[in-house]
């Protein structure tokens, strides 16, 4: 019975490794709610294991109740081994664990998609009995959107009463900055050349004192003369320095600004709020904090000649590692980082080669940055960060070095200079050996920048795309319609229609083509495929004959999306048929375009 508490201990301590091993699994299963509130709170499993530990110990305070009553040693012995073992519950269940395994398990976890009618056209859904579909299966359903996904407010209408008491006290602070000329510090050098240059006059004054009194009775002859034309001249070349002094004071207030934004705050520019919020937020409205993040933020740029980054010309090469490409569901413009351009050794060294080299990359992504920023609208209500896109496919691993330096300088040099300018940061293709990296990485990184990393396996480029990004913005590589110089589609189209299909139905999409001669383009997508498909037109004319678009075909779950054209000789209307073999139902997305042929 003295071993039990030992025994205890052991059997859960080996109860969590389970848990922790069936923990990702299981959740898909209980569902997202569910497991995080059983993984969110350890002292719900406290509280469990005290009910548990009450009813175990309960027949040895019955058996050993005279000894323990006699023996107060005995019973420390075991509220200490309970004290213990729910001490061990709480390391093992720490803070930050918790939350990382409610954020990869809220990950996997699919979200409820956001179905688009077709305003023309016809759905039918077929199963294996002739069931007219459930309401629940054809109603329109929206994407549940993370609450952390969305912007905070700008509007000081909506700031809570500290916020904007931090902000305002932000102003006053930098006010008085700019106001006084303060908010740029002198440059070391001229400090230690004003303290030597002082102690140079202090000796030379002492060894030519006895000089200076042998002459002046002869230089007050002479400057008796010339005393009052000099005064004179003095007099106006101080006033001349001063006016300009005066004059370049007045340049360096009016010239404060960033992203374009004036910051003076007795100015009243309609974005300095904004950028001022941001580094209140990225300091936690600690506005000491803030404010010398902004200090150096404006000193590192004036220094580095930010402001000119944007005319200066890189390496071609550079141009595929990073672009911006469409906007997400709130407008956000996105930015797509391409990590596998760096798997060419030839475009390795020339951007990570040298520390020259690596220096010349940090201002490229500076000049992709200050290009992102040109699309943002830096105004209450206005759309104020951006989307990033992170590909890891085929990417240089941890072991080279030179990648490993240009990451961290390149995380330091945007959390410190750009805060919150990123709504999210989607890193997709996430090979196995990310999350070593991300262990190290991940001490550099503040809780508020991770919070905005979002994981996608390579099996769920599109899946997880497509919750913040519509499937008409996302690139056709990663499963989206968009195109390059796309002749057929274009962003005033509107948005694609879906519908969802039961395991072992069949769905038909029905395009109209009434109108003789028109040229029909349709673009189609399953998400996971693993079905049967086949196009073909269907004339109204009972006597013609039914033409084969495309022969059916069974896809499989690496396909791309599906374009095809065709031109009518007759009314009648083209029938894209889609089979569900497998056992899960599957999201199909699509869209189409009628246009009069020009032939």
């Amino acid at each position: 019975m003295k071993l039990l508490p030992f025994f205890c201990c052991c059997w859960w301590w080996w109860g969590q490794i389970c848990l922790n091993l069936l923990a990702s699994r299981a959740a898909k299963f209980l569902g997202k709610r569910i497991s995080q509130r059983l993984l969110s709170s350890p002292l719900r499993w406290i509280q469990l294991y005290d009910r548990w530990w009450a009813q175990s110990l309960s027949h040895i305070s019955n058996i050993n109740l005279h000894n323990s009553s006699h023996c107060p040693k005995h019973n420390n012995n075991i509220n200490t081994n309970k004290q213990l073992i729910c001490l061990s519950i709480l390391l093992h269940f720490s803070p930050q664990s918790v939350t990382m395994t409610a954020e990869a398990m809220a990950q996997e976890e699919t979200q409820t998609p956001e179905v688009v009618v077709a305003q023309e056209g016809k759905v039918v859904a077929e199963g294996d009995m002739a069931v007219e579909p459930m309401e629940s299966e054809t109603k329109p359903k929206t994407v549940e959107k993370s609450s952390s996904y969305k912007e905070e407010s700008n509007f000081l209408s909506d700031l809570k009463e500290f916020e904007r008491k931090a902000l305002n006290e932000f102003k006053a602070k930098l006010e008085e900055a700019i106001s006084g000329n303060t908010l740029f510090e002198k440059e070391e050098t001229k400090k230690v050349e004003e303290s030597t240059i002082v102690a140079e006059e202090e000796g030379a004054e002492e060894s030519k004192e006895a000089v200076k009194e042998e002459e002046k009775v002869e230089e007050e002859k002479v400057e008796g003369s010339t005393t009052v034309a000099e005064e004179e001249g003095a007099e106006e070349s101080e006033k001349a320095v001063k006016e300009e002094e005066k004059v370049e004071e007045e340049k360096e207030k009016d010239a404060v600004s960033l992203w374009g934004v004036p910051l003076l705050p007795s100015e009243g520019a309609e974005g300095a709020d904004v950028v001022l919020l941001k580094f209140l937020r990225a300091r936690e409205f600690k506005v000491n904090e803030a404010f010398e993040m902004l200090k150096k933020t404006l000193k590192w740029r004036k220094e580095s000649k930010i402001d000119s980054v944007l005319d200066e010309e890189f390496d071609s090469d550079l141009a595929s590692a990073a672009y911006m490409n469409g906007v997400d569901r709130e407008g956000h413009p996105v930015c797509y980082n391409i990590f596998g351009v760096f798997d060419s050794e030839e475009i390795y060294q020339k951007a990570f080669g040298t520390e020259e080299k690596r220096s010349e990359f940090l201002r490229w992504r500076c000049q992709l940055m200050e290009k992102g920023i040109q699309k943002l609208n830096l105004k209450p209500g206005g759309v104020s960060s951006l989307l990033q896109i992170n590909d890891l496919k085929n990417s240089p691993g941890p072991s080279k070095k030179e990648l490993r330096v240009a990451t961290k300088q390149t995380i330091a040099m945007l959390q410190d200079n750009y805060p919150e300018l990123v709504a999210k940061n989607i890193f997709i293709n996430v090979p196995f050996w990310y999350y070593a990296l991300n262990a190290l990485i991940s001490p550099f990184l503040t809780q508020r920048t991770k919070s905005k990393f979002v994981i996608g396996r390579p099996a769920k480029v599109t899946e997880t795309l497509i919750k913040y990004i519509p499937i008409e913005e996302i690139p056709v590589h990663y499963g989206g319609f968009k195109r390059e110089d796309d002749s057929e589609f274009t962003a005033q189209d509107g948005a694609a229609s879906e519908l969802f299909l039961k395991a072992g139905s069949t769905a038909t999409i029905e395009i109209p083509a009434l109108e003789v001669g028109s040229n029909i383009c349709w673009d189609l997508t399953v998400m996971g495929w693993e079905v049967s498909y086949k196009e073909e037109f269907d004339p109204a004319d009972e006597g013609s004959y039914t033409v084969i678009v495309q022969k059916g075909k069974k896809i499989g779950s690496q396909e791309g999306p599906i374009r095809n054209t065709f031109r009518n000789n007759e009314p009648g209307k083209v029938i894209l048929t889609i089979e569900n073999t497998s056992n899960k139902k599957k999201r199909v997305l699509y869209r189409y375009k009628a246009s009069k042929s020009a032939l």
